[in-house]
């Protein structure tokens, strides 16, 4: 039986994601086609978005590990996203839509780390399964914002008015999602800590989290796989309808891979989400779209609840080790976007891919010749 409290946080999830897919599945297409910006401003707009989203965590983190602050926290970052995404409708610029993705994603860095630790709050001895349920109602939101979007652009037209129109009703879901998490979950069951904050038991799981960075500084953000969607021939209206195939991917796998990180292990499940993204990647190259976005869920639901339960389960820390996992994913996110985004937009988009396919078959060698000769936890 799953606690109350995840079950809320999961709902939670849900409207805040249905919010942020409604401008996730547009928004690359709004900067490159509608604003007439070049691949290279995307990539920077996903590099501000990503760092700014990750980064922040670590403090956060460290804040609620230290004061013991958590639903505080995790209301104030969903209150700021829900108010900063109708913002876009006033945006003309790649640089006015960086500032504001950076807010909201200010929003997401204040309250992930103690968002996850509450959720290991109220998990037991199966974290694996509680993360699994949560990750589920979470891309469930996102396909549920994707057909919206599908449907404002194929019923209502593909102008630029549409568009706008899309992110100001993103508005409704997110305060949805805000009335949830401030009066239906509970703050966490902690007590203030009688020791003080030492962070020597959970250095040894920082090698995991360098490999899981480095392999997404070489994998392709979303948002490219979009613009690769569209540069492949499919109709912008269409597209939105490829966020909605890889988040049904998730919502139909999530739990079952919370379940298999119970029985096998969290590094076995993060290699196999490894050998995923590899796939994705080589599903672009060779234009298999829908394969390329099918494999791009599944590497994202396998490695990410990997890693979550990881930390769940080893952490001394976890609220600090979760804000420092986030901020590995700032770093190195935010940078692959930037120089992938600066590759495509001078050299073309088979130099981006091929650049993306050597980093990730390199990392992913890297991380199995370590387990095989390392012994480490699982």
């Amino acid at each position: 039986m799953i606690n109350k409290n995840i079950v809320a946080l999961g709902f939670v999830s849900f409207f805040t994601d249905m919010a942020s897919s409604m401008v996730t599945s547009i928004l690359p297409l709004f900067i490159v086609y509608v604003l007439n910006e070049g691949v290279d401003k995307l990539g920077y707009v996903v590099a501000i978005a990503t760092f700014v989203s990750y980064i922040f965590r670590i403090f956060f983190g460290f804040l609620s590990d230290r004061y013991q602050i958590v639903k505080p926290f995790v209301v104030t970052g969903y209150i700021i996203s829900a108010v900063t995404k109708p913002l876009l409708y006033f945006s003309h610029t790649y640089k006015s839509i960086a500032l504001l993705r950076a807010l909201e994603r200010m929003g997401k860095a204040i309250r992930a780390a103690s968002k996850d630790s509450l959720i290991s709050a109220y998990s037991g001895a199966k974290s694996g399964k509680s993360f699994g349920f949560h990750k589920m109602l979470d891309v469930a939101g996102e396909m549920s914002g994707a057909v919206i979007a599908f449907l404002a652009l194929y019923y209502l037209g593909k102008n630029e008015n549409i568009f706008r129109d899309i992110f100001v009703f993103t508005l409704i879901p997110g305060i949805i999602a805000v009335i949830i998490v401030a009066f239906f979950v509970n703050d966490a069951p902690y007590k203030r800590k009688k020791t003080e904050f030492d962070f020597s038991k959970d250095r040894k799981l920082l090698g995991i989290l360098v490999i899981y960075s480095l392999f997404l500084f070489f994998m392709f953000n979303d948002s490219f796989f979009i613009i690769k969607a569209k540069e492949a021939g499919i109709d912008m209206a269409f597209i939105p309808l490829f966020i909605v195939l890889y988040n049904f991917t998730q919502t139909v796998s999530s739990y079952y891979f919370g379940i298999q990180i119970d029985k096998i292990g969290s590094k076995s499940i993060l290699s196999i989400g490894f050998v995923f993204g590899i796939l994705s990647m080589l599903m672009l190259l060779y234009n298999e779209i829908v394969l390329a976005f099918i494999f791009l869920y599944l590497f994202t639901v396998s490695s990410l609840n990997a890693i979550r339960s990881y930390i769940s389960k080893f952490a001394v820390n976890k609220s600090t080790v979760y804000g420092i996992f986030y901020g590995g994913v700032a770093i190195s996110g935010a940078l692959g976007a930037g120089v992938i985004g600066n590759i495509w937009q001078f050299f073309g988009e088979m130099k981006a891919l091929y650049f993306s396919l050597t980093g990730l078959c390199v990392v992913f060698l890297y991380f199995i010749i370590k387990e095989i000769y390392v012994k480490t936890d699982n």
